[in-house]
């Protein structure tokens, strides 16, 4: 991976890309430590831990704990991303222009930023009226009121707007996706603070074994790491034969009996599921907050047993990332849909027959894989409780989503690199690996 950024910065074009990336990121960072107008950050950044609060605070990197002008940043665009990506699948009208070329997708990502500002002005008024329900939240000199909601609700539409132009700005003229590097960033934004923050810990109890406990942490992380880098480039390869002439991707006809293969991955609904199933597991904390003086008893039992890290807490979230991610991947992959597909293109797979035979047995490798997938989430979600709590250190927010966001942009990242690299053709610019035998196979 460090060789193919190395060989990038040789190339002016790819060094002007990555550096234009780096400067707009730097903005967006740089727009990270202004605070919204009203807002007291320090006593609201202990109401902003753990549940669906402590997730978008750690993909904002922060942002949201300090509520500054990107504290909702790129979720309203993901969330709108997510669901017109849902319904593309569900509504013809969607689903038809769709398949129109550049201009259908570019009237889909038109809705998509409509849709981003209409849910970030819902959220944005959530987050004000939830500030504005304890004065301690709010800065000296602010009083609650329609006039401070107004405030905080347009400064968070104009950041949204803002970040969301900054993203496709990354996409269109820098490396990589913009969306995908603005979250990363705000992930490994945390990280320098929250090391310091261990560090402090371990000085502050100068006898408790803290060598070995730090040894396990960090070996944990490495594991998750690699195994990360397995699941994401896992895939199951369903080989498709072409049993008729089709044409090819540079306008030459393929061959009659042409053998290739359809992907399926196995972790195909990515991070979404986890997503989801934090936002759901925010309800008990608002039915707690609701019922404080009204029901002290439910509230208890809430604080006691539905809180972040407790046991029922887990398998309760366990259970929803379950149901969440066959959700997700039977709406993303269709097998009856992929099955007509290859009829009509003259594939077909070996040993199975076209229609409905074919469409059953997707659907059963699809099923399969799913299983596995959301095993691969549930111990990215569960283990990082178990071990913060088995080694007492809670100050480095150690997320197995976080880093399965990091690692899968970084690999995104460095295959756009690679390709761009072999475009170029730059003779002798790589003296051995990977890019080098591409590029001598195509020449």
């Amino acid at each position: 991976m460090l060789r193919a950024f190395r060989d990038a910065f040789r190339i002016p074009d790819l060094q002007r890309k990555i550096v234009f990336t780096l400067l707009l990121l730097a903005v967006y960072r740089l727009g990270s430590s202004i605070p919204t107008p009203g807002v007291n950050s320090a006593a609201l950044s202990n109401a902003t831990s753990g549940g669906l609060f402590g997730l978008i605070s750690m993909i904002s990197g922060g942002n949201l704990s300090q509520f500054s002008i990107f504290a909702l940043g790129v979720l309203p665009y993901i969330t709108a991303s997510i669901v017109i990506q849902l319904l593309t699948t569900t509504l013809p009208p969607l689903e038809k222009l769709s398949k129109e070329g550049e201009e259908g997708r570019k009237k889909i990502n038109q809705y998509t930023r409509y849709a981003a500002v209409a849910l970030g002005t819902f959220q944005a008024g959530f987050f004000a009226a939830f500030i504005n329900s304890n004065p301690s939240y709010l800065a000296v000199g602010w009083e609650p009121g329609l006039f401070t909601i107004l405030v905080m609700v347009l400064t968070q539409v104009a950041g949204i707007a803002f970040t969301m132009w900054i993203g496709e700005r990354i996409t269109e003229v820098g490396v990589g996706n913009g969306i995908s590097l603005i979250i990363t960033s705000g992930i490994i934004a945390m990280y320098p603070r929250e090391i310091g923050l261990t560090a402090q810990l371990i000085r502050s109890d100068p006898d408790a074994p803290w060598l070995l406990r730090l040894v396990a942490f960090v070996a944990v992380i490495l594991v998750t790491i690699a195994g990360i880098v397995y699941v994401y480039q896992a895939e199951r390869r369903v080989p498709v034969t072409y049993a008729r002439a089709r044409g090819g991707a540079a306008g030459q006809a393929r061959s009659a009996g042409q053998a290739t293969w359809l992907p399926i991955k196995v972790n195909q609904a990515g991070v979404i599921p986890v997503i989801f199933a934090s936002a759901m597991l925010i309800i008990p904390n608002l039915i707690q907050q609701g019922t404080a003086t009204r029901a002290p008893g439910v509230s208890s039992w809430i604080a006691t047993y539905l809180t972040f890290g407790q046991p029922l807490y887990i398998a309760l979230e366990a259970l929803l990332i379950f149901g969440f991610t066959y959700l997700y991947n039977s709406v993303q992959f269709d097998p009856k849909r992929i099955a007509e597909q290859l009829r009509e293109a003259g594939g077909f797979i070996p040993g199975v027959r076209p229609g409905t035979p074919t469409a059953e047995f997707l659907g059963t490798i699809s099923s399969r894989l799913s299983l596995w997938g959301a095993i691969f989430l549930v111990i990215l979600t569960v283990m990082p409780q178990l071990v913060q709590r088995w080694t007492g250190i809670t100050t480095f927010q150690f997320s197995g989503t976080g880093l399965l966001i990091i690692v899968g942009v970084a690999l995104e990242t460095l295959k756009q690199l690679e390709a761009q690299l072999t475009v170029r053709r730059y003779d002798g610019f790589i003296s051995k690996g990977r890019i080098r035998g591409r590029m001598n196979r195509d020449s």
